[in-house]
């Protein structure tokens, strides 16, 4: 029978081999869980070594794409041609024969009012003194590019092209330092969205006094003459254009096909008020015809004249002959049918058919 002091040490080695039995279950149950999640250790690949640097043998696994989408995938293009021009560059424009100022506008995407008023050194803001050889100075965006003078301030040239300050301060192309803007005089500045006042209405549809183009006589101041019929003739053997047609904006006149040396006719009774060479604005060799009825008729770019000035003439007489003088590209008539009070009339409308 085993004394007291011999079971307490029994109870005691049971309990300690109990405990450590639990603690050895509980590390091998954590070892196992720790082999099932982890992955096996894969051994790194030999890698020759290499003369004083460190080497990362370290592996990733494949990254596996199969289920994610790439999207839309948009190639990226550098533009580095510098040959473009910048949305601030003032361009350059030689004018040729046959331009107008509204065709060159059209080509650059601006209005005519932009062009005319960005070259007044050249053109006095008569679109009519146009010449080729002419180099005009062409805006990036609608407005007025404007050299400075003397007496302008900031203010006042603000004020006199409807726009704020900041306007033309704020353009960068301009240079101006906005601690201190002053600005030089004879710099030229970009006025964006800058609007001019004309001192006649030269590109508005021809409804406006005062016509366009060179000045002529009156019926009057030749003592009268002939009065039309109110009936016109064609000025042209031949009834077709070979250029323009009536535009109530840009061309308010109908080329019509004339060869070099074609006879021109009168297209109603009248009196020459204008028998002008030279280059006359762009119309050349240039006859008008006041018919005393409130219409005159005008026939531009001829080669020579056969009437004088105050003459009487009739319908279907000769009065001239075709060309290609003045701003014209290959001989033709140009011919308007303009209201004595100023304004155009379309000559289709008042032509016999053709």
């Amino acid at each position: 029978m085993k004394t007291s002091d011999q079971l307490k040490k029994s109870l005691g080695s049971f309990t300690a081999l109990s405990w450590g039995s639990t603690a050895a279950l509980v590390l091998s149950m954590l070892g196992f869980a720790a082999w099932k999640v982890l992955p096996a250790r894969t051994d790194a690949p030999q890698v020759p070594a290499t003369s004083g640097r460190e080497v990362n043998t370290s592996i990733l696994p494949a990254l596996d794409l199969s289920g994610f989408s790439l999207g839309i995938v948009r190639n990226v293009t550098l533009v580095t041609d510098r040959s473009q021009s910048s949305q601030y560059d003032i361009r350059e424009y030689s004018v040729s024969r046959g331009d107008s100022i509204i065709g060159i506008a059209d080509q650059y995407n601006l209005e005519p009012d932009t062009v005319l008023a960005s070259n007044y050194d050249i053109l006095e803001d008569d679109p009519y003194a146009l010449q080729p050889g002419q180099v005009l100075k062409i805006p990036p965006v609608d407005g007025v590019y404007y050299q400075w003078d003397d007496d302008d301030t900031l203010q006042s040239v603000a004020e006199k092209f409807e726009v704020e300050p900041a306007v033309i301060l704020d353009w960068v192309a301009n240079g101006i330092d906005l601690t201190n803007p002053v600005i030089e005089s004879g710099t030229w500045v970009m006025i964006p969205g800058g609007v001019k006042k004309f001192s006649f209405a030269p590109l508005v549809p021809a409804v406006v006094a005062g016509g366009s183009g060179p000045t002529r006589e009156s019926a009057g101041t030749c003592g009268g003459g002939a009065v039309g019929s109110g009936n016109f003739v064609w000025p042209t053997a031949n009834h077709y254009l070979s250029g323009k047609n009536f535009s109530t904006t840009e061309h308010k006149a109908i080329d019509l096909a004339a060869a070099e040396g074609a006879l021109i006719f009168a297209a109603d009774h009248g009196v020459i008020v204008l028998a002008a060479g030279g280059w006359n604005y762009g119309y050349g060799n240039v006859l008008m015809i006041d018919h005393n009825n409130g219409f005159l008729t005008l026939y531009a770019h001829l080669s020579g004249f056969n009437v004088q000035l105050c003459q009487s003439v009739y319908a279907g007489s000769v009065i001239g002959y075709s060309g290609n003088t003045g701003n014209s590209y290959g001989a033709h008539l140009h011919f308007e049918i303009r209201a004595a009070g100023g304004g155009f009339y379309n000559p289709w409308s008042l032509l016999p058919p053709p």
